[in-house]
């Protein structure tokens, strides 16, 4: 059996893997010959000591850092979610480059949409001080978790380091989030003037300066501040950057009543409203076929204005008359006109990089959202509005499909609550994914920001609901609202969200005490970090195997009766045996003569984590797991992973991975 470690995906192996494959001759005994890789490059290979782009103090370290495997995972708390069973979305609450690192495998290449507003560099604390050696120790004391306290680094221009410190935080996250879009995905970044014109070289660095789409600005503020030194500022900008610009193409904005306004049909044609357009263009843009006096129908003649030509040349031009395409005016002897109709224009209007605050909203409505959600507090200071976070939606993503949204920097919610509030307007299917370090505030109700998170998005799915059943007059009580709102469209709301938790890995860690190899051998007998639950084992499994922390997850306890009732059952034959399936976040009660087996992805994995197993269970626990491996008929080979320490004794092991690979089940790992 293949033993599973308790680190996340090893990136720089993988980077490794990649270029062996692409540049063979130049990786010798797992190490890059870089002059060999020269050669196989040749002239696309920079070797001037002076480059063009941003460096600073410890860019070299922000990049390995992005690189070193974490040692954590995420613990799964369904006490604290919103519809466990059901719900896509997820809400994880931990340091963002950790989480970033453990979501490497499950969603490399998977999302759609990433928007981030990051802490701007105002020169105050900075509570992302990451650590190269232990960066999960370091994110459990500076979040009170371990024995430490909360510490928080400043960041201040006094310490020489006022813009350095901000690019060592950012770089590492955004190195890794860019793994994470899809070919056609984007990512959006509010930023302020501090740092805009780093963080323009340092996307140009890491997403490619052909991929920058354009720099959008919002006008956060509606009214001017007089009690200021300079100038007052009314805006923020938002930096776009597209995985790869030639895939990326931004929806239209739908349009407007006041553009549809401009369309009218003053002579009853048969193809609707129409607006006039000028019927001449630039005489510099034209052929010689384009100067010609043009005859109306009346007998008027036109030539162009000067410097000007006609838009078409004669011939089409008469065919457009007799298709009545050209306006002269009533009379029929005014200019001529192009009659453009609104059939036949864009269902949509190309979005411009100026947002203003009437169109997508402001600081002070962000406010006031948060403020109607709580009323009884104001726990986070300067949420984005909604209406803003739905403009990037809109652009961005589609209704079509279960498009991932991510946000490593979610503070308040905003960007759920947007995704909720989309997908309630056009009956999408978008997911989110939220990261939320714990930063301690004052708030006496909600000590730390990602308490505020969780709760917002609570309470926001309950509006929603409430506001939906309402208007469709069907809550006929408190325990309706969100049964009857999801009858009432044609798929259902999720208004749910799955949270987890930033921890030390469940899989005990190598850590030798050289003074006392023999003691150090024992401690290490069992693999998992004591008091951990089958549920925190099966979703670190999860990570470390690339499948996605929504997958279904369907448990049964096979016994020998169960297992003799599989055997039996011929091989396509489904059982009716429902009283074998029990819920996977029920206290499991695995012994001799039970076992709880867990079928992840309809068998693309199946995990077995009892604490015992002997040469008496072997066999009947085999031929459970083979009657329900034939009973599920995976699309995929499947995978088997068994708690190595449960095992009691090598024949033990060895007798149950036999009878497994007889049957076809060849792949067995143990943790």
């Amino acid at each position: 059996m293949q033993k599973l470690t308790g680190q996340s995906a090893d990136i720089v192996s993988e980077n490794i893997d990649q270029l062996k494959t692409l540049f063979p001759e130049a990786v010798a005994e797992g190490k890059i010959d870089f002059e060999t890789l020269k050669q196989l490059l040749g002239d696309a290979v920079e070797e001037r000591e002076e480059k063009y782009g941003l460096n600073w103090h410890g860019k070299r370290r922000a990049r390995q850092l992005a690189l070193t495997p974490s040692t954590g995972t995420l613990r799964p708390c369904p006490e604290e979610s919103v519809d466990w069973d059901t719900t896509q979305n997820l809400m994880i609450e931990g340091d963002n480059l950790e989480v970033l690192k453990l979501l490497q495998k499950s969603y490399a290449g998977k999302v759609k949409l990433i928007y981030i507003d990051p802490p701007y560099n105002t020169g105050k604390d900075f509570v992302y001080p990451d650590n190269f050696q232990d960066n999960i120790k370091n994110y459990l004391e500076l979040t009170g978790q371990v024995e430490g306290g909360a510490k928080i680094s400043s960041n201040t221009e006094a310490s020489g380091r006022f813009h350095t410190d901000w690019l060592n935080m950012m770089y590492p996250r955004l190195k890794l989030a860019r793994n994470l879009l899809r070919n056609d995905g984007v990512i959006f970044i509010s930023i302020d003037d501090a740092e805009v014109s780093n963080l323009r070289k340092v996307c140009d660095d890491l997403f490619g300066e052909e991929n920058f789409v354009d720099t959008i600005i919002w006008e956060k503020r509606y009214s001017p501040q007089n009690a200021v030194q300079w100038f007052s500022e009314a805006h923020d900008f938002i930096l776009v950057y597209a995985l790869n610009k030639e895939v990326w193409k931004p929806n239209l904005l739908e349009r407007s009543d006041e553009m549809n306004a401009r369309y009218r049909n003053i002579d009853d044609d048969p193809r609707g409203d129409w607006k006039p357009e000028n019927a001449t263009a630039q005489a510099g843009h034209g052929t010689a076929s384009q100067f010609y006096e043009l005859i109306s129908p009346s007998g008027q003649k036109f030539q162009p204005p000067n410097g000007r030509c006609w838009v078409y040349t004669k011939s089409r031009m008469e065919e457009m008359i007799a298709d009545n395409r050209v306006w002269f005016g009533n009379t029929g002897n005014s200019t001529p006109a192009i009659k453009r109709f609104l059939t036949e224009v864009k269902q949509g209007v190309a979005c411009q990089t100026i947002w203003k605050y009437d169109e997508v909203g402001h600081n002070q409505e962000g406010k006031k959202e948060i403020k109607e959600l709580f009323p009884d507090s104001m726990p986070f200071d300067t949420p984005k509005p909604t209406r803003l976070i739905e403009r990037i939606l809109q652009i961005a993503t589609t209704n079509s499909t279960d498009d991932i949204v991510l946000d490593f920097f979610a503070g308040s919610g905003t960007t759920a609550h947007s995704v909720y509030l989309v997908n309630k307007s056009d009956n999408g299917k978008r997911r989110f994914i939220l990261v939320q370090i714990p930063e301690v505030t004052e708030d006496k109700k909600y000590p730390n920001i990602a308490e505020v998170t969780k709760e917002r998005l609570r309470r926001a799915g309950k509006a929603i609901a409430r506001k939906a059943a309402k208007s469709a007059k069907e809550h006929q009580n408190q325990k309706d609202l969100f049964a009857s709102f999801a009858s009432s469209r044609e798929s259902p709301l999720d208004l749910g969200f799955r949270v987890f938790k930033l921890d030390t890995s469940n899989i005990r860690a190598w850590q030798p005490n050289r003074d006392d190899l023999e003691q150090t051998l024992l401690d290490h007998t069992e693999h998992i970090v004591a008091g951990r639950s089958e549920q925190d084992i099966l979703y670190e499994l999860l990570l470390k195997l690339g499948l996605d922390l929504t997958v279904p997850i369907e448990t049964r306890l096979i016994s020998r009766e169960a297992a003799k009732n599989a055997k039996e059952t011929k091989e396509g034959e489904e059982t009716t045996n429902d009283s074998l399936k029990v819920n996977p976040f029920a206290n499991f009660a695995s012994s001799r003569d039970s076992l709880a087996v867990h079928s992840i992805g309809a068998g693309a994995l199946l995990v077995c984590l009892a604490e015992a197993i002997n040469r008496d269970a072997v066999e009947p626990l085999a031929q459970g797991i083979i009657g329900w491996h034939a009973e599920l008929k995976p699309a995929v080979d499947t995978r088997l992973v068994f708690r190595d320490s449960a095992f009691a004794d090598d024949v033990t092991k060895t007798n149950l991975t036999a009878i497994l690979q007889q049957h076809g089940l060849d792949d067995v790992r143990s943790l």
